[in-house]
């Protein structure tokens, strides 16, 4: 019995909830960083965000993500979408939130580059692949 709890233990589904910011000026541009060469997915174009703890909501950590990564205190936030993704070992929910206002200017404050690109030159094979409907439906709104 007690193998099979330990067993059971090693094997539990991480579940990890990212909250995500997609930060547009008036301009229709959207501010992204580049990944770090030695991280997962490295060099690839992001939007700025990071994991929910567990004592906030989505809401919460998009807020306090998006000050630690670019600097910048969110005053309007949308939900713009979610998606879910099933791994070998993990579940990923992704909570995608369009900013259009916001207190300072974003920069990549942990040491990314970071950039303002024209929403409609967004290109999927810049990001990473869960990005990709993301993309597509801010290409498809694009103005």
């Amino acid at each position: 019995r007690r193998r099979l709890r330990l067993f059971y233990g090693c094997n539990k589904m991480k579940r990890l909830q990212i909250a995500v910011g997609i930060i547009r000026n008036p301009n229709d541009e959207i501010f992204i960083t580049r990944r770090a060469a030695d991280a997962h997915m490295a060099n690839k174009l992001e939007f700025p965000g990071g994991k929910i703890e567990a004592d906030e909501t989505p809401e919460q950590a998009l807020i306090r993500e998006l000050q630690e990564e670019v600097g910048i205190t969110p005053t309007q936030v949308t939900l713009f979408d979610t998606l879910e993704y099933q791994f070998p070992d993990r579940h990923i929910t992704l909570w995608f939130w369009l900013v259009e206002r916001w207190e300072g200017e974003p920069w990549g404050k942990e040491g990314q580059p970071g950039r303002w690109i024209a929403q409609n030159a967004l290109n999927t094979d810049d990001f990473p692949p869960a990005n990709e409907p993301i993309i597509r439906k801010l290409r498809q709104f694009a103005p």
